[in-house]
């Protein structure tokens, strides 16, 4: 009993305590489905995006896909997510683990906004979870947020050039 006392606290700390969230969105002149097909034409992600240098595998719901991150001034990660949603035009979500689930999970989403005036609001947010978040912090604050700037500013000029 004193275990699995133990065991949901640890999980209730980890999920409350040892959680951040980055945001950053941007303003794309050009429709929903304009940017989505850039977003998902994962085949082109090294002629434009900084920040994810490749996809590879079809992003299907429950399926595991692999992805390669490069925020600035950081070193690369290549891991194999788990596709959550993939709904056109609307939102593309994956959670990946680092080594073990606990660790330092990350549920990466992109969710494009129909702004109805021929204007896209693309959101790129990921919320992390595990007792290796403290650790990372700074790297999150500072080095990723800039690549999901760089990666919101390109796809913006991409749509927007089409």
């Amino acid at each position: 009993m004193k275990y699995l006392t133990a065991l949901a606290l640890i999980v209730l700390l980890n999920t409350l305590i040892m959680a951040k969230q980055i945001k950053s969105e941007v303003i794309i002149h050009a429709s929903p489905d304009k940017v989505w097909a850039i977003l998902t034409d994962f085949n082109q992600y090294p002629n434009w995006n900084p920040f994810i240098k490749y996809i590879k595998g079809p992003a299907i719901e429950g399926k595991k896909i692999i992805a390669r991150i490069e925020p600035p001034s950081s070193n690369g990660m290549t891991f194999k997510p788990k596709v959550l949603v993939y709904e056109t035009n609307k939102e593309f979500r994956w959670i990946g683990h680092l080594l073990l689930p606990g660790l330092f999970d990350g549920e990466h989403c992109f969710t494009l906004v129909d702004n109805g005036n021929g204007t896209t609001t693309f959101i790129q947010s990921e919320t992390f979870h595990g007792i290796l978040v403290p650790l990372f912090k700074k790297m999150l604050d500072v080095n990723t947020i800039n690549g999901f700037n760089q990666m919101n500013q390109k796809l913006k000029e991409q749509a927007e050039q089409m």
